[in-house]
């Protein structure tokens, strides 16, 4: 394997903000409250120390959610090593996708796993434990009911509406049977599929996600945390009734916003008057307050605050919190130090430090992720025989096709210096004009710009004429950009880990393992 990492400055897919966080802008340091790495984790340690984490609960739930589902020893390890004031995690999140959805989903572990890996080493008087929180609240279906396999879309069909990670799993079966079809017989088949069959048992979404993820990482000691919980809920609830009756966290995310605006940057998520759900079987609807009253769209549901504040001490599991409130939630229950996250993720991260400090919770460090471009040998080959570079294939489509046009044609294909010499007779021309009749400089004008465009089109043809003879080596090229760029997006967007394990087993992991360090820049690229 060859292992290099291209700035980030050069990917056009990542956003402004993402890049200026990862090249530590200036412009972002006041929405953060820790520089990234390793040495300043020391002060996040004795910081998180003062939220006085309920260790107590939160391994009571893991070992209650554990019992589900077969974990490896070094979970069951972490996860007794949770009560130990010591203990901290770094944490990573995602809501429950088909399969585990898109590869970076297996990236966002692999970073935390390593970020533990690399804490433990600096901190050796503590313990650091890798956590993936599973969104299983999220009621996006749309979002993660799919996956890209060998060039098809595979979709889980299912007129559930609500949380979906309470979905059934009945209704996968169909695909489940599809899937066998499409993976054939190999031995590594044979084995994910076996990992797959066993997890989406469950009869939830939410606990064969739970149940397929531990799988995937048994040997790396991730905990895979659903914190769907009524004891968690029931920790949160003092939080959640601030919300239902401040309302501050609107405002301060709305401050934050305009400031990253006027520092060059847009907002990323949109707060609400009140950033909760109500969520029961089916649904998951948004909390409004309207004439004093307390609504729930899209249903019946209507409470006076007496009644709402006693509902939620009664029954604190049927509040959801949204993308606003959740970060605050994670922090709550764990004795979190990092939130790795994508671009996106810490984008939204930047608007939460002031509504952190409101809720006195510690706001922790945001580790930008590993993001990963793999390079398999045939592709490897096939850029080698068209005489590219990854670096190469960053541009943009056409724009690298002009280019390797021009590199490749049997004669100079730019007309520029005919252009330049026919500008300067017509400029003669224009000066014999106006000596002789003012009036004739339009029409000379006129026709210098006549000839010009047309050596242009005869520029364009020529660059046509070139491209034909050059067809195959084209096709091969836009062929090469699509897999390693589909869509002009990102890889690890798009792509799903099963063709990886097929081509690769276990072997796939053991090379995440061993190169994706989040806190080293930059996009990573695997080429075999």
């Amino acid at each position: 394997m060859h292992v290099n990492r291209i700035p980030f400055q050069q990917i056009s897919q990542f956003s402004n903000k993402d890049i200026a966080y990862a090249t530590r802008h200036p412009a972002l340091r006041p929405f953060y409250k820790y520089e990234v790495s390793i040495e300043n984790f020391g002060q996040v340690i004795e910081d998180k120390k003062m939220d006085q984490t309920d260790r107590q609960l939160l391994v009571s739930v893991l070992r209650e959610q554990y019992t589900a589902y077969h974990a490896g020893e070094g979970t069951l390890a972490n996860i007794t090593l949770l009560g130990d004031e010591r203990t901290f995690t770094v944490t990573t999140a995602h809501q429950p996708c088909l399969l585990t959805g898109p590869l970076y989903f297996i990236y966002k572990a692999f970073s935390a796993i390593n970020l533990a890996e690399a804490l433990r080493s600096a901190y050796p008087a503590y313990h650091f434990v890798p956590v993936f929180v599973l969104g299983s609240e999220d009621h996006d279906f749309e979002e993660i009911n799919h996956i890209h396999l060998f060039g098809k879309k595979l979709q889980w069909e299912n007129e559930e509406s609500g949380s979906c990670g309470k979905m059934g799993t009945a209704s996968l079966q169909p695909l489940l049977a599809d899937l066998a079809g499409i993976l054939g017989d190999s031995d590594h088949a044979k084995e994910i599929l076996e990992i797959i069959t066993t997890a989406y048992s469950h009869k939830t979404f939410g606990a064969a996600t739970v149940h397929l993820v531990s799988q995937l990482f048994s040997l790396y000691g991730l905990i895979v945390l659903d914190m769907n919980h009524p004891s968690f809920k029931r920790k949160f609830e003092p939080y959640m009734r601030r919300e239902l009756l401040e309302q501050a966290s609107r405002a301060l995310v709305e401050t934050t916003t305009s400031e990253l605006e006027a520092a060059g940057f847009s907002g990323q998520a949109h707060a609400r008057d009140i950033n909760l759900f109500y969520m029961r079987d089916q649904f998951r609807e948004r909390i409004v307050l309207e004439e004093g009253l307390y609504k729930v769209l899209n249903t019946d549901y209507v409470f006076t605050q007496e009644e709402i504040l006693a509902e939620l001490e009664q029954h604190p599991e049927y509040f959801s919190p949204n993308v606003i409130m959740r970060p605050l939630y994670q922090e709550c229950i764990l004795p979190n130090l990092a939130y790795i996250g994508g671009g996106g993720e810490i984008a939204y991260w930047l608007e939460r430090k002031e509504q952190f400090a409101y809720f006195g919770i510690n706001f922790p460090m945001l580790v930008r992720r590993n993001s990963l471009l793999w390079v398999d040998k045939n592709t490897g080959k096939r850029m080698d025989k068209l005489g590219l570079r990854i670096e190469d294939l960053l541009e943009e489509t056409e724009s690298l096709i002009r280019r390797y046009v021009k590199e490749h044609a049997v004669a100079e294909l730019s007309l520029k210096e005919e252009k330049t010499a026919l500008e300067s007779v017509f400029q003669g021309i224009g000066q014999k004009a106006l000596k002789i009749d003012a009036t004739l400089e339009k029409a000379v004008l006129a026709e210098a710009a006549k000839q010009i465009k047309g050596l242009e089109q005869l520029e364009d043809r020529l660059l046509r004429a070139e491209k034909q003879r050059h067809e195959v080596e084209l096709n091969q090229l836009r062929a090469l950009r699509e897999k390693l760029f589909p869509g002009n997006g990102l890889q690890e967007r798009y792509d799903n880990l099963l063709p990886y394990f097929l081509a690769y087993g276990w072997d796939f992991f053991k090379t995440l393992k061993e190169h994706l360090h989040p806190l080293e820049p930059g996009l990573v690229v695997i080429s075999e």
